[in-house]
């Protein structure tokens, strides 16, 4: 398992800098959804309905893997009226 532990390691030290920052907002920001969605007592399906997007969508972007648009991020805003990302 240690030699699995090193491969692993040496993979995510392969990894740009940008590649893992973008990975790390956009897992930031699926959780929030994640944890906004909840906190408005939403299904999936419900949330999905909610904002006219089909269920599949919500679950892509629940994956951590989506490449929100800032069109996309100020609609989730608006809907929850919170703030999904900060600029500081």
């Amino acid at each position: 398992m240690r030699m699995m532990d090193n491969v692993f390691k040496e993979m995510l030290a392969e990894v740009p800098a940008e590649i893992s920052a973008e990975m790390d907002l956009s897992f930031a920001i699926a959780s929030r959804l994640d944890r906004l969605i909840k906190e408005k007592g939403l299904s999936k399906k419900e949330f999905a309905e909610a904002i006219g997007k089909r269920p599949s969508e919500v679950t892509k972007w629940l994956s951590g893997q989506h490449n929100f648009t800032l069109r996309t991020i100020a609609m989730l805003s608006t809907f929850f009226n919170e703030t999904l990302v900060t600029v500081p």
